[in-house]
């Protein structure tokens, strides 16, 4: 049994957070499916600008949609709903046989309207229904304005991916919004077994404080930021207020770890896989991660349900001066940022085959 199949096994879903029309067609990721236990696929604004402009495998569809397109961002949709209903379509049967806790693939909708309340709303509920998919979710940033428009979409019965997640109390306020939309979902007599997952990123923390804390504090706080929120994770599963909830039917929002590929050249390549080993959690990993995981991975013991030693750790960090709020809320922003760019990126690679292929 490989590490992937050990790690399954163990209870975590391993995800590929990565998608590409050539990967759908020369049947890559049915061999990861097969072979190396993933369960699910996430994609992101860079993930597909690299898919667009890394060949010629769009081609036939920009030359076919872009003129009738209104916008460029019209255009990516086009081309992401296509490739993600395929990749939803591979994973249906894991969708069908787990009942709907797995087989998922996640869409984002755009950046730039993070802080944009209604038009979340409005544009996650639009890509939902054009998808067509039970097993897609829509990705909505976990901010102050995300956390309304995941619970209005919650309520509507769109399944959510909340992204942009660094801290405890980011999943607590996400995991909130989804109740309340659940809650909501119970008082109108619907069904309230909708799906979600809330996505804590993990690597981005040691990247932030690399080069600003003592040796061994290196790479050593992402993982304690995980820990402690695993444990509010499984303290929220036992809790009065998720019992009558899940009483009535309704369906656990997995925590997911995100960002989980090995930023500094020093440390191993599958640090956050080994360290982040969960039941009923979902780690999406980079495909050179899922690659080198299977290959030289060790399954660990899981996190322990009380956070283990992460409040020690954190408060080895306050004493190294490092402020765990305030660089949550900075992360945050950073991302948002970090999204904006890339979705700008993608904007103009999209636009400028466009044009190439209209030149032809």
């Amino acid at each position: 049994m490989n590490p992937t199949e050990q790690l399954h096994d163990l209870g975590q879903s391993l995800w590929l957070d990565n998608i590409t029309r050539t990967m759908l067609d020369d049947g890559s990721l049915s061999h990861y499916i097969d072979e190396l236990t993933v369960t699910g696929l996430t994609s992101n604004p860079t993930i597909f600008d690299k898919a667009i402009s890394g060949g010629d495998a769009y081609d036939e569809q920009v030359a076919a949609a872009g003129p009738g397109a209104d916008s460029t961002e019209e255009l990516f949709f086009e081309l992401a709903l296509s490739d993600l209903r395929e990749a939803a379509d591979v994973f249906a049967p894991v969708h069908e046989r787990t009942d709907g806790v797995d087989g998922w693939v996640s869409l984002e909708v755009s950046p730039l309207l993070a802080d944009d309340t209604d038009a979340t709303i409005e544009q996650a509920t639009k890509l939902h229904g054009e998808a067509d998919r039970q097993n897609l979710f829509i990705k909505i940033p976990g901010t102050g304005a995300g956390r309304v428009a995941i619970e209005e979409a919650v309520f509507a019965g769109v399944p959510v991916n909340v992204t942009l997640l660094f801290s405890r109390a980011h999943y607590l306020g996400a995991a909130d919004a989804f109740m309340k939309g659940v809650e909501r979902r119970i008082k109108a007599g619907l069904d309230p077994a909708v799906g979600s997952v809330a996505s804590i990123f993990v690597s981005r923390w040691d990247k932030a404080v690399m080069d600003t804390v003592p040796d061994e504090l290196r790479d050593r706080l992402g993982i304690a930021i995980a820990m402690r929120t695993y444990q509010a994770y499984r303290e929220l599963l036992d809790s009065e207020r998720w019992q009558r909830l899940a009483n009535e039917g309704a369906r656990p929002q997995r925590l997911l770890w995100a960002s989980t590929g090995t930023k500094d050249p020093e440390a191993s390549d599958v640090l956050y896989i080994e360290a982040l080993a969960a039941p009923f959690t979902v780690n999406t990993m980079p495909e050179a991660t899922l690659k080198d995981f299977a290959d030289h991975g060790t399954v660990r013991e899981p996190l322990p349900e009380d956070g283990g030693d992460a409040e020690q750790v954190l408060a080895e960090f306050g004493a190294a001066g490092i402020d765990c709020e305030a660089l949550a809320a900075q992360l945050q922003e950073e991302g948002k940022q970090s999204f904006d760019d890339s979705w700008a990126d993608l904007m103009k690679s999209i636009e400028a085959e466009r044009e190439r292929l209209a030149a032809r």
